[in-house]
């Protein structure tokens, strides 16, 4: 990664949308799929690259990105919790639940907390909610789709 801070985003034919990636310093703020991107987003950043690689089929885990995470520490502890899925793997949110410290996967409240972590991603694809077959994601369907599809799910 690099230093430079800002929004940059990237076509792609494969998602037929927009990546885009919000970066300070060595941190991901946010990565979204829109049908246009911002008016002020750059092209050139070497995670754009990766993410480029990935849908075209080249294995990668993202494990190494830092994504920065301003979310409530029990969906923190989700969303951590979720990069422990490994490529090509699925879980159900109850499984997610289970995995997660201090969540009782028997529990409605646990299971919602899930949920909401999943829905408020900030970083999908980084932070692979795609992995959870009956949870929602923070990306749209078609994307969540066509990541399922990339991985083998």
């Amino acid at each position: 990664m690099n230093d430079a801070a800002g929004i940059y985003a990237r076509e792609s034919d494969v998602l037929d949308r927009h990546v885009q990636i919000g970066v300070a310093g060595e941190r991901i703020l946010a990565l979204s799929f829109p049908e246009s991107p911002d008016e002020q987003a750059g092209s050139d950043h070497p995670l754009l690259d990766r993410i480029e690689a990935y849908l075209g089929g080249e294995r990668d885990d993202f494990a190494d990105v830092t994504v920065a995470l301003t979310v409530p520490t029990d969906r923190r502890s989700v969303l951590e919790t979720l990069r422990e899925v490994p490529y090509g793997e699925d879980v159900s949110v109850e499984q997610l639940a289970r995995m997660t410290p201090g969540l009782d996967p028997e529990e409605a409240n646990d299971r919602e907390t899930v949920r909401t972590a999943l829905g408020e991603n900030p970083a999908p694809l980084l932070l692979p909610d795609h992995r959870v077959r009956d949870g929602p994601s923070a990306a749209p369907s078609g994307v969540v789709d066509q990541l399922r599809r990339i991985e083998g799910l």
